[in-house]
């Protein structure tokens, strides 16, 4: 390398890169409501994602569960039976395809959902209070854009 090219300043700047952004607010973010379900309830990030789609959606399968959350099987496979293990949810198998269980909530799990919801809905306006209210519609849509959710 010449002496020009070691004191030539590198344009590409890595604070500006849109993944590496996404992905250090993203922690920051989450960690906070990560130390609420992990303290209360023991539960790892998948663990929470299986307990709020079946909170939010209802009755699902596993496979249901993975599309939804981007999640790979193995994954929502370890949550489920760690959730299985607290009696916060169910599988009962499907009367049309007997290879396939459906998921819901037990009364505890419907219970720790709720609470945990309530949680995430005050941490959800805390984080959006750092912005205006069109900020935060903006913030959304453009989120959900680039996560292929719009």
């Amino acid at each position: 390398m010449t002496r020009d090219e070691s004191d030539k300043k590198d344009e590409f700047d890595l604070r500006d890169f849109l993944p590496f952004l996404l992905n250090q607010a993203a922690e920051e973010s989450s960690l906070e409501f990560q130390r609420v379900y992990k303290d209360r309830y023991g539960m790892l990030r998948t663990e929470w994602r299986v307990l709020f789609h079946l909170g939010n959606y209802g009755e699902m399968t596993a496979k249901d569960i993975g599309l939804r959350a981007k999640t790979h099987k193995t994954k929502i496979s370890r949550a489920v039976r760690k959730l299985e293990q607290r009696r916060f949810l169910q599988r009962l198998r499907d009367e049309n395809d007997r290879r396939a269980e459906r998921l819901s909530l037990t009364q505890s799990g419907q219970a720790a959902y709720r609470e945990l919801r309530g949680i995430a809905q005050d941490y959800d306006a805390k984080l959006a209070a750092h912005f205006t209210n069109g900020e935060v519609v903006l913030l959304r849509m453009m989120l959900r854009r680039l996560a292929g959710m719009d």
